[in-house]
């Protein structure tokens, strides 16, 4: 028998923080709970925001820049992004995004590629298991433009 098709609404998506003072919020749309070796997230970075260093050894980590802008660091290489911008990160690289802006946020879709790794259930179990935070009034409009029901 097949598996029907998984639909995620923006209301029931949970951000949440890695670690309680982060400054980048990561809502899971995807992951290998529902049979997929890829991760999927709606990621946001605060004003001025940033990751700490982090490395995937086994996963290509994919971003497609919705909206805001930043810097990406990655190894010693160093790229300017902006909305409208695919960054890829090869595995093993050790990387870090951060907001350059003081006034806006940056959003992004982000992609784990073969989210595996030494941790079961990969990234997406990490992002699980990390900080509820909440959406505000900025992220809807950027991150959901939804249609009123019928």
């Amino acid at each position: 028998m097949s598996m029907p098709p998984i639909v995620r609404r923006f209301d029931d998506l949970t951000p949440f923080l890695i670690s309680p003072r982060d400054t980048v919020k990561l809502a899971l749309l995807a992951g290998p709970s529902d049979g997929t070796a890829a991760s999927v997230f709606f990621e946001v970075w605060e004003p001025g925001g940033a990751q700490p260093d982090n490395s995937h050894p086994e996963s290509t980590e994919i971003f497609v820049v919705l909206s805001g802008q930043g810097l990406a660091h990655s190894d010693e290489h160093d790229v300017a992004i902006g909305a409208g911008d695919v960054l890829v990160l090869p595995p093993g690289s050790v990387h870090r995004i951060e907001n350059t802006s003081a006034t806006e946020r940056l959003y992004a879709v982000t992609i784990m590629a073969e989210d595996a790794g030494a941790m079961p259930g990969g990234f997406a179990r990490l992002v699980a298991s990390g900080t509820p935070a909440d959406w505000d009034g900025t992220d809807r409009p950027t991150l959901a433009r939804t249609p009123e029901r019928h």
